[in-house]
């Protein structure tokens, strides 16, 4: 357990997680579900191709680090989030075989992102000890600083009304919106435990830049793929221009917006709760036709 001294939560609002039972139906989506903008919804695409694994990966370390928590409400917290996470993957693996029904074939991009997360950040034949621990705890802290983007982009789809504006197929942002209300909801999750179990200032800003440079590496690759693979498109490309663009029109996050996001994660004061709002996600989540609250 750390020795580190802990950040405070800045508000207690501290609520019981659970996996929502959802539904969504994609037979009315089309392709180009931001209507006259392909780059736009390609590039939220791409969580469909990383969160089925990434997610199954999030729950795989987690199930082997409940033995070394300590405190009990944390204990209950991780359950909570195994199981939202678990929904997340589930739920993004459905849009898969629509997109491929559609003309986009995602399963090139798909076996690289398994690999990733099943082969060179998975479980590894190590002996039992400070070498099995020490991988354990490089990835508990991986998946601390890929939640605090999670939750980054969790309060961005929740006020994303250019979205709306520009006539975004309702399906789609209920499944964005549902997702990103629960990581709101479950942000701090991720910190916690890993200030519980190791809390390292050196291994958090390093786990960090990894983290952080494979999901741009990442996500620009898919961007492109999809852009790339669009059977209505002649010359589908992507390009930072493009982001830029949808960043300044509010369909995508600002980059400026991610990159004032990264001094907050290093700060030694640093904490979960200082981002997005729960009363916001609850709200949401307790009106998503998808999660059953708009029925």
């Amino acid at each position: 357990m750390s020795n580190t001294p802990q950040p405070a939560p800045v508000v207690s609002e501290h609520i019981e997680l659970k996996a929502r039972n959802v539904s969504f139906e994609w037979e009315k989506t089309p392709l180009h579900w931001v209507p006259g903008d392909p780059f736009t919804g390609h590039t939220i695409n791409v969580l469909h191709l990383l969160l089925p694994a990434g997610e199954r990966w999030f729950v795989q370390v987690y199930k082997q680090v409940l033995p070394y928590i300590r405190d009990e409400r944390l204990r209950e917290d991780v359950i909570g989030f195994i199981g939202q996470e678990a929904t997340h993957s589930a739920a993004h693996d459905d849009v898969l075989p629509h997109l491929k029904a559609l003309g986009l074939d995602p399963t090139p991009y798909t076996a690289q992102v398994d690999w990733l997360f099943e082969k060179l950040l998975g479980d590894r034949t190590l002996p039992p000890g400070r070498a099995r621990e020490w991988w354990l705890m490089e990835r508990v802290a991986t998946i601390a600083a890929i939640e605090h983007y999670t939750a980054f982009l969790g309060d961005w789809i929740l006020n994303a009304d250019a979205l709306d504006r520009r006539g975004a197929d309702p399906t789609m942002l209920d499944l964005l919106r549902w997702h990103g209300a629960e990581e709101v909801e479950h942000r701090s999750v991720a910190f916690d435990l890993f200030m519980h179990v190791d809390g390292g200032y050196r291994r958090r800003a390093r786990t960090w830049a990894t983290a952080f440079t494979a999901l741009v590496f990442l996500w620009q690759r898919g961007a492109r793929f999809f852009m790339a693979n669009d059977p209505t498109l002649l010359d589908g490309k992507a390009s930072f221009r493009d982001f830029v663009r949808a960043g300044r029109q509010g369909t995508l996050p600002a980059p400026t917006a991610m990159l004032r996001s990264i001094p907050r994660y290093l700060s030694r004061t640093y904490h979960p709760s200082q981002e997005g709002s729960t009363e916001q996600a609850v709200a949401y989540l307790a009106s998503s036709p998808g999660a059953g609250g708009g029925r």
